[in-house]
């Protein structure tokens, strides 16, 4: 049997704001991490430009976990808290 859910909240439920937040100002690291769907990386590619022109003096770090159906490691989430100051996480498809 085949059971399709709806993402949308129930009307009436209340809104939970999103708190986290990164400071970009100046010449801050941003990561991109892409999750080893087809086309992730190419996406990312087009979130940097995006992101250049609201943030030009940002650099941008990439990292590509390879495979959509494992976890990041240990080892390169280590790396991306030590290079960057935020992170955009995609999956292309």
């Amino acid at each position: 049997m085949i059971e399709y859910l709806d993402p949308r909240a129930k009307p009436g439920m209340p809104v939970e704001p999103f708190d986290l937040s990164a400071d970009l100002d100046g010449a801050v690291n941003i990561g991109l991490l892409a999750n080893g769907f087809p086309d992730s990386v190419a996406f990312l590619q087009h979130v940097e430009e995006a992101l250049t022109e609201r943030l030009p003096e940002a650099r941008f770090h990439h990292y590509n976990k390879g495979d959509a159906s494992s976890v990041v490691s240990d080892q390169l989430l280590e790396t991306i808290v030590g290079e960057c100051r935020a992170v955009v996480a995609a999956y292309g498809h």
